[in-house]
C-alpha cells in the first residue's frame, strides 16, 4: 500500500536518500528543507507526489503550519521522519550559550514541534509511523560531541516515553540509530566550537581515531528504511549498519559494572 510521507532534511542525506527511495515506488512525500531550491529537482521529476515546503524546524509556528499543509494536501499522513539535525563539534567547556541553544532547538525541539503539530493527524486515523532520527550518539557519548550527544540522548528518552504513550492509539515510533555514515553531517552543515589549547591533545586523539574508520555509504539505508516502515510491528529501536552494536555493548557493559561495583554505597542511601 502506497504511503505518504512528511521529511524534515530533506535537501541531502539521510532525509533526501529516503524521500528519493520512497518516491521511486510510488510513495508521496512532503519534503521540507530550508532551501527550495534544493527541493526543485524532487518537485520536477515527480510533479503531484511531491510536496516541497519552505521550513526551518526551529520555528514551531512554521512547522505546525507546514505538517498541516501536508496533512490537508495529501488527505492523511502515514510516516513522519524527524531528520533534521547537524553536529555541533568541540569541547563541553567551549561551546557559547548560542550554539548550545541552537544545538538543542533543531536536534530535539525540532521534532518536538514536529511531532506535537503531527499526532492530531495520526490519531484521527488510529495508524502512523514516527521516525526519530538519532544516532549512535544518542546513546553513547564520545568527546568534541557533548552537546550533540545531549540533543540525542534526550531525544532518545522523549521518544521512549512517546511511544508508551502513543502505542495504545495505534501510532508507531522507532528511533533510528545510524553509525558513522558518508552524508554531509561532518561536513558543511556541521558547526565547530573555538577550540581552547588545553584540550589538543584530546581533540587529536579523537580525529585519529575519526580517520580511522571508514564511513558506509549511505545509499544502503533505503531498502532499510522502507522495510521498517512496512513492518506491522517495528521496533522501538533500530540501529543502522553493524558498527553500532560492539560499541554500544561495551558502554552498556560499563555502565553495569559500575553500578553493581557501587551498588554497597548505593544501598546505604
Amino acid at each position: 500500500m502506497k504511503k505518504t510521507w512528511f521529511i524534515t532534511g530533506a535537501s541531502r542525506g539521510f532525509g533526501r536518500i529516503w524521500a528519493e527511495a520512497a518516491l521511486a515506488r510510488g510513495d508521496r512525500v512532503a519534503l521540507t528543507a530550508r532551501r527550495p531550491e534544493s527541493l526543485r529537482p524532487l518537485a520536477d521529476a515527480y510533479g503531484d507526489s511531491v510536496l516541497p515546503l519552505v521550513l526551518d524546524v526551529t520555528d514551531r509556528a512554521a512547522v505546525t503550519a507546514a505538517v498541516r499543509q501536508a496533512a490537508e494536501a495529501f488527505g492523511h499522513l502515514d510516516v513522519v521522519v524527524n531528520n533534521a539535525g547537524y553536529g555541533l563539534f568541540g569541547m563541553v567547556e567551549e561551546a557559547t550559550e548560542e550554539q548550545a541553544r541552537a544545538q538543542l532547538d533543531t536536534n530535539l525541539l525540532g521534532p518536538l514541534w514536529v511531532t506535537q503539530a503531527a499526532l492530531p493527524f495520526l490519531r484521527a486515523r488510529g495508524s502512523g509511523h514516527i521516525l526519530q532520527v538519532s544516532s549512535l550518539g544518542g546513546l553513547a557519548a564520545f568527546p568534541t560531541l557533548g552537546l550533540y550527544n545531549a540533543s540525542k540522548w534526550a531525544l532518545e528518552g522523549m521518544s521512549e516515553a512517546l511511544a508508551q504513550e502513543v502505542g495504545p492509539l495505534g501510532i508507531h515510533v522507532t528511533l533510528v540509530e545510524p553509525g558513522p555514515y558518508g552524508t554531509d553531517w561532518s561536513g558543511s552543515s556541521a558547526v565547530h566550537t573555538e577550540p581552547i589549547a588545553a584540550y589538543e591533545p584530546v581533540r587529536e586523539a579523537r580525529r585519529a581515531g575519526a580517520t580511522a574508520r571508514a564511513p558506509q555509504d549511505p545509499q544502503g539505508t533505503a531498502d532499510v528504511i522502507l522495510e521498517l516502515v512496512d513492518t506491522d510491528e517495528p521496533p522501538l529501536r533500530l540501529f543502522l549498519g553493524t558498527y553500532p552494536y560492539p560499541v554500544v555493548e561495551a558502554a552498556y557493559q560499563q555502565r553495569l559494572d559500575t553500578w553493581n561495583a557501587w551498588r554497597s554505597l548505593a544501598a546505604k542511601a
